[in-house]
């Protein structure tokens, strides 16, 4: 708190100095943070026809999501829509498919910018929040000030309404809106897996001696350990689950930059390393790594058990801190996870084989070309948190309690990265991590996106959310952010053509713009048809639910041993045009490799058979859109159906969803 007090003193008399000197500008619409979010959000009251600026401290679009995170993490896919989904066709298009969760840095910044340059929304790069004014409960005035010299004048900004899409709630927090920061006890929400938790995942294994002298307590800690005592489980803390890096490297020679001795290298801090493998001995980089594949030979890397890229313990400043301190946290991240991959490609402690594929890889030219090929973007996976008109929490991830005013769905493991390395029993232990699923897609709330209403009437937060930590462990992805943007971005031009605050937008009215609009350009929407849709799905023969991770929360499927059974599945009403077709494919090993299919339209009935066997799968999920082929719908109420059919099948025949999408889809008005 202190760091927050010294950072908004600091703000104050800058902004008071600037004051003087600064512009004030208007607009319906002000958005502070250019992440995925921030983007989604601008582009749709844009094209909603309102005025929008967008201000953003850093200078790349996009977040994390351009910034290293091209292993997509989802949970399910029925949670992403709208322009979220829009964006992943984007992405798929690029690389010759129809949707595609992994993908290079560059090509999604290059389609945030796209999006950007496709709405009449002004962009600000280089702006950090200075201040905020108030009367009552609304912001009246919000000042920015240049990061390269606080000695310009200032950017003041008058809106109706203001979206924090921060993945520090910066603007919220300087609004004097509630928020935490750090792991609630489980006491407080009534949960199981909040606070201390010492689980197996991201481990040390057993017997790694802590100290620097093996077996003395005297000669001290090695870097990277607390010197702290480990608290009862379930217990509240300050502390915040860890940063890093979401690493770019290639193994493409044109287009590869050798890994070199990085700044502030220091190889004793990577003893924790050298003890695990004492333990566990090098068999391979995934050892240490998730090393994800991207295209064109690139990687998305991520932290893997007890000592890989997660510097535990040194973020826990991170959320309240002062743009200064901040970028010396983010410094010493990078000197950090630049001198592991130095590490584990020089060391001798390192096997020579481990070495040998290290130096395979390196930064890659045509990535993040203006910041030295080195993502700009920490994973910022948790900092404020709001404490809105509604805190999500474990209970609703877990379905025990259900909201009905839902603007976006989640469905990833409720997931918390380790918080603090200490010692426990005599040996090195890592604390925080939780990995706990097993749950369908669970819907959001619209009052966990804004204020109470006696602190702010006129702001939305959409990416630091009111959730309790563990159920923000289960929102905090991506896609999830896009939505729930877009959402509020659509609950931002109610308030404002109704002239009320946003504690007052009737969710209906949200629920009914996002359908009849979703990609918000104007483009038809998709017609998707669910086989829980009992009077759009008609069924023959013998189909069982299923109990494995479909589309949405649940599908049948058919063996082709019990004879034939068939789905057919029903697209009332149509409008005139063409249409590609998709049936939802959740693989498994006893999914048929081919099976029969029809798609009938306006009398003409076409069979075909559905080959399987070449399909490939990418990314986080075991399931993917295939193609039916191309439908033409020449007159409103033709009767259109596809039929599923295990007839010809060599196994378990899915019917789990069948989409019809608009071909305009990838046509941006």
């Amino acid at each position: 708190m202190k760091h927050l007090k010294s950072y908004l003193f600091t703000l104050l008399w800058i902004g008071m100095i600037a004051t003087s000197q600064s512009q004030t500008k208007e607009y319906d619409l002000c958005i502070y943070g250019g992440t995925s979010a921030g983007v989604v959000a601008a582009y749709t009251a844009s094209k909603a026809g309102k005025s929008v600026i967008l201000v953003d401290p850093g200078q790349m679009l996009g977040g994390l999501t351009s910034g290293g995170l091209g292993q997509t993490d989802i949970g399910n896919k029925y949670v992403v829509r709208g322009l979220a989904l829009d964006f992943y066709r984007k992405i798929g298009k690029h690389y010759g498919g129809f949707e595609q969760w992994i993908f290079e840095p560059k090509v999604a910044e290059g389609l945030f910018k796209q999006y950007m340059e496709n709405c009449k929304a002004e962009m600000h790069h280089g702006q950090l929040l200075l201040d905020v004014e108030k009367s009552g409960t609304e912001i009246t005035l919000v000042r920015f000030q240049p990061v390269d010299g606080p000695e310009k004048p200032a950017m003041a900004v008058k809106a109706k309404v203001y979206m924090d899409c921060t993945y520090e709630g910066d603007l919220f927090a300087a609004a004097g809106v509630s928020y935490h920061v750090g792991r609630e006890a489980n006491s407080v929400y009534g949960e199981t897996i909040n606070g201390v938790q010492l689980m197996k995942g991201h481990q040390f294994p057993d017997g790694v001696d802590p100290y620097v002298e093996r077996g003395n307590p005297a000669s001290g800690l090695l870097w990277g350990i607390r010197d702290g005592k480990l608290q009862p489980d379930g217990t509240g803390d300050k502390k915040v689950q860890a940063y890093n890096f979401r690493i770019a490297l290639t193994n493409v020679p044109e287009n590869r930059i050798p890994i070199t001795e990085p700044d502030n290298y220091n190889p004793s801090r990577y003893e924790l390393l050298r003890r695990q493998k004492e333990i566990q001995p090098w068999k391979a980089l995934a050892d240490v790594f998730i090393w994800s594949l991207m295209p064109n030979g690139k990687t998305d890397i991520n932290n893997r058990n007890g000592f890989s890229t997660d510097m535990i313990g040194e973020n826990w400043d991170y959320p309240e801190a002062d743009y200064k301190r901040r970028q010396e946290i983010i410094k010493a991240h990078e000197d950090y996870t630049k001198g592991l991959l130095y590490f584990v490609g020089n060391d001798s402690s390192v096997p020579e084989f481990i070495r040998k594929q290290m130096k395979e890889w390196g930064y890659p030219k045509d990535e993040y070309v203006d910041n030295g090929h080195w993502s700009p973007q920490l994973y910022i996976r948790e900092a404020r948190r709001m404490v809105g008109e509604l805190v999500m929490t474990q209970h609703h991830c877990q379905g025990r309690e259900v909201v009905d005013d839902e603007v976006g769905w989640a469905a990833y493991t409720m997931d918390s990265h380790n918080c603090d390395r200490l010692v426990v029993n005599g040996m090195v232990k890592n604390e925080g991590n939780v990995e706990v699923g097993g749950f369908p897609p669970f819907p959001i709330s619209y009052r966990s996106i804004v204020p109470k209403w006696e602190e702010v009437t006129n702001l939305l937060v959409p990416v630091c959310l009111s959730a309790s930590h563990i159920a923000f462990g289960s929102i905090r992805m991506e896609p999830v952010f896009m939505v729930l943007a877009q959402s509020a971005a659509v609950a931002a031009c109610l308030a404002i053509d109704e002239r009320i605050p946003v504690q007052q937008v009737d969710v209906n009215s949200i629920k009914a713009e996002l359908a009849t609009n979703p990609k918000a350009d104007g483009r038809q929407p998709d017609i998707l048809i669910s086989s829980t849709d009992r009077d759009a799905v008609h069924f023959t023969g013998t189909w069982n639910q299923s109990i494995r991770k479909g589309y949405g929360s649940t599908y049948v499927e058919a063996n082709s041993e019990d004879g034939v059974s068939t789905a057919r599945f029903v697209a009332s009403d149509l409008k005139p045009g063409c249409y590609n077709v998709y049936t939802y494919f959740p693989k498994t090993a006893e999914s048929a490799s081919q099976f029969r299919y029809t798609l009938a339209r306006g009398g003409q009935v076409l069979e075909k058979t559905l080959d399987l066997s070449e399909i490939e799968i990418k990314g986080q999920t075991s399931s993917t859109w295939v193609s039916l082929g191309e439908l033409h719908v020449s007159a409103v109420g033709n009767e259109t159906f596809v039929e599923l059919s295990t007839k010809g099948a060599d196994g378990i025949v899915a019917a789990n969803a069948v989409l019809f999408v608009p071909a305009d889809d990838e046509k941006t008005k």
